[in-house]
């Protein structure tokens, strides 16, 4: 498995859950993501991975066998729409609700949802209102 390019924000280079169970997890995670328009990123044997998160299960190497524990994780949506669309698909996938589409008063225009993954992680799409992105992403490109 040879990456030849990458997509980075900011902050987070990536984020690994190790989960109980990889295929409710991968139902999961496949519904939300088409939601919000991202591909999934490729699969081995026990894990699969979307942008920079990582999901496997505890036999994979990286895990040494130990779940990771409850997170928050937020992922940006391009409108209200897609976060709207997010929740129903999370909910049809057997996500449990956190906290259904609408406004929250972190800052004007924060609109969000909120669904528990199968392994009880609190999952998080927002859109964050108008405004202009400098560029959707950074692509790493390796030189093979």
């Amino acid at each position: 498995m040879e990456a030849q390019s990458l997509h980075r924000g900011r902050l987070i280079d990536h984020i690994q859950l190790v989960v109980a169970d990889l295929p409710a997890s991968r139902r999961f995670y496949d519904a939300v993501f088409e939601a919000l328009g991202v591909p999934l990123g490729g699969e081995a044997e026990s894990f699969f991975w979307v942008d920079e998160l990582f999901v496997s299960s505890a036999d994979s190497e990286a895990a040494t066998g130990k779940l990771t524990g409850r997170h928050h994780l937020a992922f940006q949506a391009a409108d209200r729409a897609m976060v709207e669309a997010f929740h129903k698909a999370g909910l049809a996938a057997g996500g449990k609700d956190n906290g259904a589409p609408g406004e929250r008063p972190y800052h004007p225009g924060y609109y969000a949802a909120f669904l528990i993954d199968p392994d009880g992680n609190n999952i998080e799409a927002v859109f964050h209102g108008e405004a202009k992105r400098s560029a959707p992403s950074v692509e790493i490109n390796f030189e093979a």
